[in-house]
C-alpha cells in the first residue's frame, strides 16, 4: 500500500498572493498532491497542505522553503498572528501507513536540509527531545525577540552557525504532529477586549479544553472579529464543546456567533451533520474533506501489488 504523509507550512506572507501563487508553483513542481492552500492578509499568513509519499513531501517542502526565503523578508512584515519564520511552522503529519516515528524521521531531514540553507531550525510537537515542545514557548517574542540573539533556554536545534536569527527570514519550527483542527470563530455584537477574555477562558492554559490553544483577535481589513484557535485532538476534545462554550460567552455579553472557518483541510469530526450545522462551518465541500482526498490520492497511487502466498508448496 502506498504511504502518505501530510505537510501543512505556514508562509509569513499573506498579502501578495503572487508570492503565495510562487510557493504553491513551487510545491506543485515535485510529484506531491496540493490539496488547499488559503491567505489571510489580516494575519498575513498563508497555509498550504500537501500529501504524497515521505520522501517527496520532505523534498517538496525544503524547495518551498528556499522560494518562501527568496520572496519573504520578516523586516517588513506585521500582522496579527505571532511568527517568527519566514516559514513559521512546517509540521508533518502521518496519514496512511506512516508511523508517526517516521513523520519525526521526515521532520528531522528536513530541518537539517534547511538549516544548511542557512535559516536556523526549531524542533516542536512529537519531533522535538524531548517530545512536546510547544508552538507557544518557541514564539515568545517574537522574530524581533530571535534578532537579538537566543535566549537562553531557547537555542536552536539547528543554528545554521548563527548567533541569531536569519535577518530576514527569521527562524523556522519543523514538528511532526497528528491531525488538528485550525478554524476560527466569528463573532460580533461584543468588544476585542471580551473576545481575548473567552479566548483565555477556553484554552488549556486558562484552564479550558486539553489541546485548545486560543486567541482573540480584530482583523482590521476584513473588519470582523474573531476567536482564532487550533485544537490539537479533535477526537478527544469536542469541537461541539468548545463552540458550545463560546457561544454561551458570546451570548452572555450580547453577541452572537456568524460562522465557523476552517483554516487547511476538515477533519471527519466535523463532517457529520450535526457537526457542520451547530458548527456554522462556512465554505464546506468535499473536496475539502482530508479523508476524502486521501482516499481520492490513493485511488490513483495503489502502490505495489500485495504478493499472496503460496501455501501449496
Amino acid at each position: 500500500m502506498s504511504k502518505v504523509l501530510e505537510a501543512v507550512p505556514n508562509f509569513s506572507e499573506g498579502r501578495d498572493l503572487d508570492k503565495v501563487a510562487q510557493i504553491v508553483d513551487r510545491i506543485g513542481e515535485h510529484d506531491v498532491e496540493v490539496l488547499d492552500w488559503s491567505a489571510d492578509p489580516d494575519h498575513h499568513r498563508s497555509v498550504v497542505t500537501f500529501i504524497g509519499a515521505p520522501e517527496d513531501v520532505v523534498q517538496a517542502s525544503v524547495a518551498a522553503a528556499e522560494c518562501a526565503f527568496e520572496l519573504i523578508d520578516l523586516r517588513d512584515h506585521e500582522g496579527v498572528h505571532p511568527r517568527v519564520g519566514a516559514v513559521d511552522v512546517l509540521p508533518f503529519v502521518p496519514l496512511h501507513h506512516v508511523e508517526m516515528a517516521e513523520a519525526v524521521a521526515c521532520a528531522l531531514s528536513a530541518a537539517e536540509a534547511i538549516a544548511r540553507l542557512g535559516v536556523p531550525v526549531y524542533l516542536y510537537g512529537r519531533a522535538s527531545r524531548p517530545p512536546g515542545r510547544a508552538l507557544a514557548t518557541l514564539r515568545r517574542g517574537g522574530f524581533e525577540r530571535l534578532r537579538e540573539g537566543w535566549p537562553e533556554s531557547r537555542i536552536p536545534d539547528f543554528t545554521a552557525g548563527r548567533s541569531e536569527a536569519h535577518p530576514s527570514a527569521g527562524v523556522c519550527c519543523v514538528g511532526a504532529r497528528p491531525v488538528l483542527l485550525a478554524w476560527n470563530v466569528r463573532v460580533r455584537g461584543i468588544s476585542l477586549e471580551r473576545a481575548k477574555e473567552i479566548a483565555a477562558a477556553v484554552r488549556e492554559r486558562g484552564g479550558g479544553f486539553a489541546g485548545l490553544r486560543a486567541l482573540g483577535l480584530y482583523l482590521e481589513r476584513q473588519q470582523c472579529l474573531q476567536i482564532s484557535m487550533n485544537l490539537e485532538d479533535p477526537d478527544a476534545t469536542s469541537p461541539l464543546d468548545v463552540f458550545a462554550e463560546i457561544d454561551r460567552a458570546v451570548r452572555a455579553s450580547g453577541g452572537e456567533i456568524e460562522g465557523t472557518e476552517v483554516i487547511g483541510m476538515i477533519p471527519d469530526t466535523l463532517v457529520q451533520p450535526r457537526s457542520a450545522d451547530t458548527l456554522k462551518v462556512l465554505d464546506l465541500h468535499v473536496s475539502r474533506v482530508l479523508s476524502h482526498r486521501v482516499a481520492q490520492y490513493l485511488s490513483r497511487h495503489p502502490g505495489p501489488p500485495t504478493e499472496i502466498p503460496d501455501f501449496t508448496e
